[in-house]
């Protein structure tokens, strides 16, 4: 069995499941009061629900081979040197940003440089700049980096918007999306502010490499199939119906044109007509920031009827994230 552990609730249980679902590993739960459930595109993973803060934890002591974590959570948890790995980072949701929250009364900090020496002239009277954040290790490495030395960091584990004006933090460092719960408990973001731009992402025991041949094969064909749907959304199949007197003279129209020419070049197939005139229908892969550029360039050629529709899945040669998956170790 491969053991994949999927948050239980919380922003990124249910864009999980349907992450899943879009690359074609839907999971099968057959009672919500379970704890596990499976995949039957991939017989043999076993999807164990677990609370979000604690998928980091066990994919690490080994009671799941891979999880769905957030990247600022997993950055939190994990071990230094420790024995997991990112096998697909980006999934595309869970996005999220950690900023740094101070009074929006403090009209002369608008910046980390600021914040700087705001803490050094609280040193200067005898105590440290006071921070209040759920994510104490990504915190302290950030305000270090910035030159922010004189701070004590408290931690909790409830509302932290809330700890400026009850007078046990005097700055915040929080989860945010809009800014709109900063700004109603009368907190600003500050310029360089933002300590990390998170979303969801893929880890895995390294140990993997090196466990049961069966484990290692689920794990790079789940790796494999989620790489391959990331890569489609960055490309459409675009097909245009164009007139030649043969295959030949159609393709090299279309070859005279670098931007339509697609990945490797058109695919043309023969397009039976009643008349039985010439027509021939011409398949490109292209890139998606370039769609409208591709269909007005085909329509300059005599292109007609242009449709458009998105890959499931881009398989490259070889799958990166498989193979880095089967390179790890122990560490």
């Amino acid at each position: 069995m491969l053991r994949l552990a999927v948050p239980s609730d919380g922003a990124i249980h249910q864009p999980a499941l349907d992450f899943l679902g879009e690359c074609g590993l839907g999971v099968r739960r057959t009672n919500l009061r379970r704890y596990t459930a499976e995949v039957p595109a991939l017989p043999g993973v076993v999807v164990h629900f677990q609370r979000g803060s604690d998928i980091g934890l066990k994919v690490e002591e080994g009671s799941a081979d891979m999880g769905v974590i957030g990247l600022d959570r997993f950055l939190e948890t994990r071990l230094e040197n420790g024995n997991v790995m990112v096998a697909v980072d980006n999934l595309g949701f869970g996005h999220s940003e950690l900023v740094i929250g101070v009074p929006d009364g403090w009209l002369d900090v608008s910046s980390m440089a600021d914040l700087a020496e705001l803490s050094l002239e609280f040193r200067e009277r005898g105590r440290d700049l006071r921070i209040t954040t759920k994510y104490p290790r990504l915190v302290e490495s950030f305000l270090l980096r910035w030159g922010v030395n004189f701070f004590s960091i408290v931690e909790s584990s409830g509302t932290l918007e809330a700890a400026p004006s009850m007078g046990y933090a005097d700055i915040i460092a929080d989860i945010s999306s809009t800014g709109t719960t900063l700004r109603e408990n009368r907190l600003k973001t500050i310029d360089g502010g933002s300590v990390i731009s998170s979303e969801a992402c893929l880890i895995a025991n390294r140990s993997l490499a090196a466990s049961n041949s069966v484990a290692m094969r689920l794990a790079a064909a789940l790796v494999e199939r989620i790489e391959a749907h990331l890569q489609a959304l960055d490309f459409y199949s675009v097909t245009a119906n164009m007139r030649g007197s043969d295959p030949d003279a159609v393709a090299r129209r279309v070859l005279e044109h670098e931007n339509i020419s697609g990945l490797r070049g058109p695919t043309i197939a023969k397009v039976y007509t009643k008349d039985g005139e010439g027509w021939y229908a011409v398949t490109v892969i292209v890139k998606k920031e370039r769609l409208l550029d591709v269909v007005e360039r085909f329509r300059q050629i005599g292109g007609s009827s242009v449709t458009v529709s998105q890959p499931d899945y881009v398989f490259r040669s070889e799958s990166g994230a498989a193979e880095r998956l089967r390179q790890a170790g122990p560490s």
